[in-house]
């Protein structure tokens, strides 16, 4: 069995950790200080992604025991992956984790997909990466999709181990999907002018795969894909090349860019 259908055979033990039973909000209600005393949590993005990540890392680690692989997690805070896995014949799998909210029932506010520089056009760099980036077999994303809660906790209250199920979970109803980075991509940078690859913000098409590298090309996405980005640039990028405007900006405008390289 492959490492994917591994993995997506152990997502729903995830639902299971992060969601009380016999409903979908969250498990986690606030955080508890050395008197015992109960603080609830805002929605606030980054607070919540991380106390996911604290949760889901020991239920990975049980993922890896049960299927005979290594995990080996990024060194540092912004290194890539998050998670590496190695299998029994020394086959890397990188897995980044990422989690979004849903703006609307189909929708949600997207996702960075890691850089389109450094280490991932010099694929034998160990900057910033813990194994080069072309060291492994796939590169995936775990995706964590939740719903922001319509309440207001009131966060200048304190509650106690006897009244803290009082407290109203801050997001709710998770899904989770894992996909090949290059399968959930657009052709846009994430956001501003950032150097980093952008996803789709459409669920079916995230929870699929089916995003524009492999809606246009197939299978064949994934090596269009790396040259789309490996080439690609922002204004600033262009402009320290002695360019007036970056090779290409959509995969219109790459597809005419490959053409002209073959006068």
């Amino acid at each position: 069995m492959s490492f994917e259908k591994k993995f997506n055979a152990f997502i729903p033990e995830l639902t299971e950790a992060l969601s009380i039973p016999k409903s979908k909000e969250w498990t986690v209600k606030g955080f508890i200080d050395y008197y015992k005393n109960i603080y609830s949590i805002s929605n606030d993005t980054k607070v919540v992604s991380k106390i996911i990540e604290l949760m889901i890392f020991p239920k990975f680690l049980e993922f890896a025991k049960r299927n005979n692989f290594t995990l080996e997690l990024a060194p540092h805070q912004n290194y890539y992956p998050d998670i590496t896995f190695i299998d029994a014949d020394g086959k890397k799998y990188a897995v980044d984790l990422k989690s979004t909210y849903r703006t609307t029932p189909k929708r949600v506010n997207g996702m960075t997909l890691g850089a389109f520089t450094g280490y991932f056009r010099n694929r034998t760099s160990s900057k910033n990466t813990l194994y080069p980036y072309g060291e492994y077999e796939k590169h995936y994303v775990f995706g964590i999709i939740y719903s922001r809660a319509k309440i207001e906790n009131d966060e200048t209250k304190s509650y106690t181990l006897d009244n803290f199920t009082e407290i109203e979970s801050v997001v709710n109803d998770f899904d989770f999907f894992l996909q090949e980075k290059w399968k959930i991509a657009i052709d846009r940078a994430g956001s501003g002018n950032t150097k980093n690859i952008g996803s789709e913000s459409n669920i079916d098409r995230l929870k699929s795969g089916n995003g524009i590298f492999y809606r246009e090309f197939g299978e064949k996405g994934k090596e269009i894909f790396d040259n789309y980005w490996i080439n690609y640039e922002t204004k600033d990028m262009a402009r320290k090349a002695e360019r007036d405007n970056p090779r290409f900006n959509n995969i219109d405008t790459y597809k005419t860019w490959v053409e002209s390289l073959k006068i």
